[in-house]
């Protein structure tokens, strides 16, 4: 019989298989992206696949060491680790490698670290080391929304204090993807009990802020009045909450016009990338749409099954951009086709929805909020980067969990998850 007092006891064995499962088939794609016949040997650390070896190895080293760690270390030190990555993030603005026009890279030699992957899961740990003794509630009108974001004011606070700085540091770095990531920690909170109405208004501002960059303001304008006045008539039909609908679609008609003045603070790379993504005006695809435009065609010429293993053109003969790193899926789908990309798809979210599942039956508040955190994040990474990859979503520059090339990343992810993994493990203790 195994020992209750083993070190690996306890954990889910799923889990860990559909991890390694992942990292396997990411190597062979990260392997596909930069092969070249003179450097075939696997073990070569002079080439991208070879070093990537080299970081997942290490990567399974700092699994197993998280797993040795007591449970205990991750709530104790949860500030602590979040203030040292939170130092490290400030500190890469000053003395970092700036790397494409982002200052975000320490580097010693050849070796980088980019701390700000990193910083996800101690975030994690510290929204679930002070969100696990609040209580929050929801409200369904505006003095119960009132009340609610008062009673919910730690939360907020947590956020303010643990996300907002970092969301401001990865700004005025131009790291938006990495900014954008943070924004996966809502899906926490609203599994705490924040009212949705609050996360329904920031998806209402995105909608809003889209549709005035597509159509005339006028015709916005118009078909919101159309829909408010439906809506009051038809559907609500009466007007006790008269003053609260013509506040919304007082402030929905400012949004319609503010939102070209917005358009226009954003960055000329950002607005290019909307531009794209929105078709907007004529977009040039040996320019600005390049990237997308190949990634699209990598995808597509796949077909059902793919061109076979180390057969992609568009890989092969590197059209695509970045195809070892951000469009990593592009090579699943030219090589292994539609099949082969559901399977990748598939292996992840059943991971996701593994987490959560796991984060269920946990008795500790602490184990369950990070589980969640960690599903968010993994989420969030997997969404939109298969999604920028077909065109769906702007192309911010974010790795797919355990696929991407890069040493970061894949540690960052592991330690991320292997966390999650010890906390399960010890489920029956109560962490606070």
């Amino acid at each position: 019989m195994r020992s209750e007092n083993s070190y690996f006891y306890g954990i889910d064995r799923l889990t860990v298989l559909i991890y390694l499962l992942l990292v396997v088939m990411g190597w062979l794609n990260v392997y596909a992206a930069v092969y070249d016949e003179k450097h075939a040997v696997i073990f070569d650390i002079s080439q991208k696949y070879g070093k990537q070896l080299i970081w997942i190895l290490g990567a399974f080293i700092l699994a197993i060491i998280i797993l040795i760690i007591d449970a205990g270390f991750f709530t104790s030190f949860a500030y602590p680790i979040y203030a040292l990555l939170l130092i490290a993030n400030i500190l890469v603005v000053f003395i970092g490698k700036e790397i494409k026009g982002s200052r975000s890279w320490f580097r010693v030699g050849d070796i980088g670290v980019q701390p700000a992957e990193f910083i996800k899961f101690a975030i994690g740990l510290a929204l679930a080391k002070f969100l696990s003794n609040q209580v929050l509630h929801d409200a369904k009108s505006v003095k119960g929304i009132l009340k609610s974001f008062w009673v919910q004011r730690n939360t907020w606070f947590a956020m303010l204090f643990f996300v907002v700085p970092l969301l401001a540091i990865k700004i005025l770095q131009n790291e938006t993807g990495l900014a954008l990531v943070l924004t996966a920690f809502i899906i926490v909170l609203y599994r705490e009990g924040l009212n949705v109405n609050y996360i329904l208004f920031g998806f209402f501002i995105i909608v809003i802020f889209i549709f005035s960059l597509s159509y005339s303001p006028i015709i916005i304008t118009l078909s919101l009045i159309g829909l408010f006045l439906f809506f009051l008539l038809f559907i609500q039909r009466n007007f006790k909450n008269l003053t609260r609908w013509v506040l919304a679609l007082g402030f929905s008609i400012m949004l319609v016009f503010g939102s070209n003045e917005m358009y226009n603070r954003l960055l000329p790379h950002q607005r290019t990338r909307m531009d794209v993504l929105l078709g907007r005006g004529s977009v040039n695809l040996k320019k600005e749409g390049y990237n997308v435009n190949q990634a699209k065609i990598a995808i597509g010429s796949g077909g059902l099954l793919g061109k076979g293993y180390l057969q992609g053109t568009q890989t092969k003969y590197h059209f695509v951009p970045e195809q070892e790193t951000d469009f990593i899926f592009c090579t699943v789908g030219e090589e292994w086709g539609f099949l082969g990309s559901i399977i990748v798809i598939a292996l992840h979210f059943t991971l996701i929805i593994r987490i959560i599942t796991l984060a269920e039956r946990q008795r500790s508040d602490y184990s369950r909020i990070y589980g969640y955190a960690v599903a968010s994040i993994l989420f969030f990474h997997v969404t939109v980067n298969i999604g920028m990859a077909l065109g769906l979503l702007p192309v911010i520059g974010i790795p797919l969990p355990f696929f991407s090339y890069g040493g970061s990343s894949i540690w960052a992810f592991t330690v991320l998850l292997f966390i999650f993994i010890k906390l399960d493990a010890s489920r029956l203790l109560i962490l606070r």
